[in-house]
């Protein structure tokens, strides 16, 4: 079943593999986790060929954001219980991660602007000024 578009963002569970069905359709596949103090683990997959580079260069370990169709499944286990299975048919994936002191510098960082508490960006604008 399919619920809703749903943009999540973790870390590689598993590493990504990739597969070809009966018609030979390649579908790439990892498990991420979502959680923060716990783990909650979601299936991606991605049948989308432009997204086979990037998926295959992720390790485990990895932050990423995907984006896509949120899907359940009920599976019946061997001892016969069942179990929902939730997965995302991903449109997108992005590394996500924290920028480098030194990719941070490469970008300026260290030219960052700061107003002083006399600029006059902090005061009001009168009610004359505004042009509509």
């Amino acid at each position: 079943m399919s619920l809703a578009k749903s943009v999540v963002t973790g870390t590689v569970y598993r590493t990504p593999e990739k597969r070809f069905t009966q018609n030979n359709v390649g579908v790439s596949a990892f498990v991420m986790n979502i959680g923060d103090k716990e783990e909650m683990l979601i299936r991606i997959i991605s049948k989308r060929t432009t997204l086979d580079d990037l998926v295959s260069s992720l390790n485990k370990g990895d932050k990423v954001l995907v984006e896509g169709r949120l899907q359940t499944a009920a599976v019946k286990m061997d001892d016969g219980t069942e179990k929902r299975i939730y997965e995302i048919d991903a449109n997108t994936i992005e590394r996500w991660g924290e920028i480098s002191a030194s990719a941070a510098s490469d970008f300026g960082g260290e030219d960052i602007v700061k107003f002083e508490s006399d600029d006059m960006s902090n005061e009001l604008i009168n009610e004359d000024e505004i042009p509509f």
